[in-house]
């Protein structure tokens, strides 16, 4: 089983991604006058941001975690 620190990495490299897929969704939906892809995208881009900080929280919470 994963400690809270790996978990944490995971979460926020996910997040992270799913943040990035998620605001060019939102963008090219903007560029092609899409509202449907743009609004996925910003729900995708919003998901992406939860996870991220929920990673950084677990790592925060991980007391074998040095910086």
């Amino acid at each position: 089983m994963k400690d809270l620190n790996e978990r944490g990495v995971e979460n926020q490299v996910k997040g992270t991604g799913k943040e990035m897929k998620g605001k060019i969704r939102g963008d090219l939906g903007d560029a092609t006058d899409n509202t449907s892809e743009h609004i996925k995208g910003r729900a995708e881009e919003l998901e992406g941001k939860v996870q991220k900080n929920f990673g950084k929280g677990e790592r925060d919470a991980d007391a074998d975690n040095t910086r």
